[in-house]
């Protein structure tokens, strides 16, 4: 078994303000009790550097993140500044190192204690472990104002690319496997909780054909997904040449789409995204499961 380089860090600040709310997952705050990732994703910001660096500054551990979590919720809750807090925005919470350090669980029960609502995003089945700690902060979480509409104080969230096994391993070498992860997804939502998935991002012209989309609608609905996200791959800065050697190696006759489709821009051409939002929002309509949130 390979074995994970994981340094241990103490965090100046765990809790991050938005500017404004994220309109997909409703969060105004984000907490990442890890720097990087072992789950690799090839699509993923952080290991080109866009996210502050961390990968390139390896994997870490912040070893004082509950308690640092603990002084800053106490201070928002004493002003009444509640909202939801994104469970991560940059690292997978629930990865094999949380199995020793717990800094996610020992966060939620920070977070439990201050009564803060919270979106937990991850790829991870060991999710599961904390449902305990997530049914309590379901129950008493403070919503703000304009969102007790949505009556939920925890969502939880599991993202894919594709629900090809063999896709998947090359672009999320270290994930757990789609099917694990849809079926936490189903044991997530017998518990009750409310829950989705985010297809973010899917891949062009890898996993985001109609007949691709209808599968992954479709096995939302299967697995009993309250809603639905579809979002298109963004390469900013260093991550298009990291994502690209990985397409050269394994689907060479893609690069020629792909640079058309991107130029030199991290984004795909407009026309794209605005083709992808609609045949998601045809498709998921079709299957009567909501698209996205709110």
């Amino acid at each position: 078994m390979k074995t994970i380089k994981c340094s241990e860090i103490f965090a100046k600040t765990m809790l991050n303000k938005h500017k404004r709310r994220d309109p997909w997952f409703l969060d105004d705050y984000s907490v990442n009790p890890y720097r990087s990732c072992e789950f690799g994703c090839v699509y993923c910001y952080i290991r080109g550097g866009g996210y502050g660096g961390g990968a390139e500054r390896g994997l870490a551990a912040k070893v004082n993140a509950p308690t640092i979590l603990k002084g800053e919720l106490s201070r928002r809750a004493g002003r009444m500044e509640y909202g939801f807090i994104a469970l991560s925005s940059a690292t997978e919470p629930w990865m094999k190192l949380e199995q020793n350090y717990m800094l996610t669980r020992r966060c939620l029960e920070v977070i439990a204690r201050y009564r803060f609502p919270v979106h937990c995003l991850t790829k991870s089945p060991l999710i599961l472990r904390d449902l305990d700690l997530l049914r309590e902060i379901d129950e008493s979480a403070r919503l703000p104002q304009d969102l007790r509409g949505l009556k939920h104080g925890v969502i939880i969230t599991f993202s894919l690319s594709s629900l090809d096994e063999d896709i998947a391993r090359i672009f999320e070498p270290g994930c757990p496997k789609p099917e694990e992860r849809l079926e936490a997804l189903q044991m997530v939502r017998e518990e009750g909780f409310f829950a989705g998935l985010a297809y973010i991002p899917v891949l062009p012209f890898i996993s985001d054909s109609d007949d691709s989309l209808e599968e992954m609608v479709k096995a939302a609905k299967e697995h009993r997904a309250d809603y639905v996200f579809v979002g298109e791959l963004t390469l900013p800065g260093a991550e298009m040449k990291i994502y690209y050697k990985v397409l050269e190696r394994n689907f060479p006759e893609l690069l020629p789409r792909y640079e058309q489709l991107f130029g030199a821009a991290g984004q795909p051409r407009m026309e794209y995204r605005r083709d992808l939002e609609s045949r998601a929002r045809r498709i998921c309509r079709r299957y009567g499961i909501r698209y996205r949130i709110m």
